[in-house]
């Protein structure tokens, strides 16, 4: 089974996100969409609202899981039998920063790193833009699926 982890923290899912887990699953039997657990970093969502947000968009995919984790992904991937490490790309600062992490992990692991980039339409989009828009009650209704909406 090729298995692949696409780490991130979600704080919410976006589109982008969910265009780089829908095009993933064509290409592997399994994503399991990994929440990681930053115990410094403060988050809009829950823990619980994020891991929500992403099963509910995938409730339908059986090709996705969603679970939460602490430590080093590679360390995680080696738990969870993940030969692959799946990445979006918006821009080339996202690819200077994920390729020194893919270079890490490779010197750490055999893990490959499997790099997507993003569509078009969403490369634009990032957590920190939507909670930006959320915070100042704008519509970001338009950058995340529908499984994120407020109430």
């Amino acid at each position: 089974m090729k298995r692949a982890l696409f780490p991130g923290s979600f704080d919410p899912i976006t589109n982008g996100h969910f265009d780089i887990i829908k095009r993933g699953i064509k290409l592997f039997d399994e994503v399991v969409v990994a929440i990681g657990i930053n115990a410094e970093k403060k988050y809009m969502f829950s823990l619980d609202q994020r891991k929500k947000f992403i099963e509910d968009a995938f409730k339908h995919e059986s090709k996705v899981k969603v679970v939460t984790y602490k430590g080093l992904t590679i360390d995680f991937c080696k738990e969870i039998d993940a030969e692959f490490i799946l990445r979006g790309l918006r821009n080339p600062a996202d690819f200077e920063f994920e390729k020194a992490i893919a270079h890490t992990n490779r010197k750490l692991s055999k893990i490959e790193t499997v790099f997507l980039l993003t569509a078009s339409k969403t490369s634009f989009i990032s957590s920190s833009i939507v909670r930006d828009v959320i915070r100042n009650n704008g519509d970001y209704t338009v950058l995340v699926p529908e499984s994120v909406r407020l109430e």
